[in-house]
């Protein structure tokens, strides 16, 4: 299955793109087909602030995969430079990771990003990059070099829903369908905001974070590290809480950028939309982030581990983090088998920070049904008792469903965490077989 037909084919693409969208003031975005990606799709993007009367904010979450990419490397430089502040770009590119590639890769990011601060007026570095593709081979500056070029002289950059749904299609590789979000939210004082978003990934996806990149902009205005702490709230609980395959990326980069285009006062960590701002990103970032595990790679379901009753968050979501990444829950579940001692296992060798968090005689499991179906909640241990009379017809036609949900209670206290992960299957194995070709 070659990638250039997987856009147009998949049925996830109608499920979840959306057909219209309203976004934020004071971006624009452009896209073209560079030539890096043999098959002729979308493969570099570029989002613009062209609101002036505002010094932006941004911030990031990066990879802690110690091969960091040279885009990785450079974006970190340029927001430690800036102190967060003045970034009115982001570009991206798809086909090429330019990780693994020395003095040379960090050479070409410098001037992809030098690129873009001129076409901007910029007398300083101010674009942020993001790339994704194939490890260990250099970029085709000269391709690159040229679309970027048309892109500004074409004056390709718009804030219309075509616009932003062909950036999101520019940044993906294996994904069946562009991960585009977009969401308006009003504040207690009346003012009225939008957040969007995009996000690729499909394939070597794992907690902090994925072969995932993604940003999220907003037209409100926030002090540069009440933006980081949101950002950072936010990516705890959506994106480090997603798994496909176990496998981190050299590349992965969550940016966000605020841009004040909107009217009204800044937002800073003491101000009484901090909480509620801080809120509905993290429950935008929830939402973009499930996108990507639902079109996991050769994934037949979507699976929500919850786990409940913790004495803390952190081991929540821990023993959560340990059931998604489990192999042999993955693949139970694509063999639709209730072998739910395959998640004992998983919760048992979690790696908790308080061994007290977890105790056996007050540990209860159970699959979830979400299609409002009756039992909806068939219990498989309670009280750290097996219930030896399952009703295993029920358990097979939950497991049969496309999104279920893995329910643990622990009983040992009141914080919960939740991840979002799939099965896995033979399609799995056939797209990554032949990746490169």
């Amino acid at each position: 299955m070659k990638f250039s037909s997987v856009l147009k084919q998949s049925a996830k693409y109608a499920a979840h793109v959306p057909k219209s969208g309203v976004f934020p003031q004071g971006f624009q975005v452009g896209s073209i087909a560079s030539g890096v990606k043999k098959n002729g799709n979308l493969d570099l993007g570029i989002l613009v602030n062209t609101n002036k009367s505002y010094e932006s904010s941004a911030a990031s979450v990066f990879t802690t995969n110690k091969f960091k990419a040279a885009p990785v490397i450079l974006s970190q430089r340029v927001l430690e430079e800036k102190n967060g502040k003045g970034i009115n770009a982001i570009v991206v590119n798809s086909g090429c990771a330019n990780s693994v590639t020395g003095e040379v890769g960090l050479k070409d990011a410098f001037e992809m990003t030098k690129l873009i601060d001129e076409r901007l007026g910029a007398t300083s570095s101010s674009t942020l990059i993001m790339s994704t593709g194939v490890i260990g081979q250099r970029l085709q500056m000269d391709k690159i070099s040229k679309g970027i070029s048309q892109l500004f002289n074409n004056n390709s950059f718009g804030n219309d829903f075509n616009s932003w749904l062909n950036i999101a299609k520019s940044i993906c590789t294996t994904d069946t369908f562009p991960k585009l979000v977009t969401s308006n939210f009003t504040l207690k004082n009346g003012t009225q905001y939008t957040l969007t978003g995009m996000a690729k990934g499909a394939g070597m996806i794992c907690p902090n974070m994925a072969t995932l990149l993604g940003f999220i902009v907003t037209d409100l205005p926030i002090e540069n590290q009440a933006l980081s702490k949101m950002l950072k709230f936010a990516t705890d609980r959506s994106f480090n809480c997603i798994s496909v395959d176990g496998d981190m990326s050299t590349n992965d980069t969550i940016n966000m950028i605020a841009n004040g285009a909107v009217k009204t006062d800044e937002i800073t960590e003491d101000s009484p939309e901090f909480l509620q701002v801080r809120d509905q990103v993290t429950q935008f970032a929830q939402k973009l982030a499930q996108l990507v595990v639902r079109d996991g790679e050769g994934a037949t379901k979507f699976v929500t581990v919850k786990v409940q009753n913790s004495s803390t968050f952190a081991d929540a979501k821990i023993i959560a983090e340990s059931i998604s990444n489990s192999m042999l829950v993955k693949t139970a579940l694509y063999g639709k088998d209730a072998n739910w001692g395959r998640i004992l296992c998983a919760i048992g060798y979690a790696k908790l920070e308080n061994l007290d968090s977890l105790q056996t005689d007050k540990l209860n499991v159970s699959f979830v049904a979400t299609d409002n179906s009756e039992p909806r909640e068939l219990k498989l241990l309670v009280n750290g008792v097996p219930q030896l009379n399952i009703d295993e017809e029920r358990a097979s036609q939950i497991l049969a469903l496309p999104d279920l949900e893995v329910l643990v209670d622990l009983g040992t206290g009141n914080e919960e965490a939740q991840f979002w992960t799939c099965d896995l299957s033979h399609e799995y194995v056939t797209i990554n077989g032949d990746y490169r070709s």
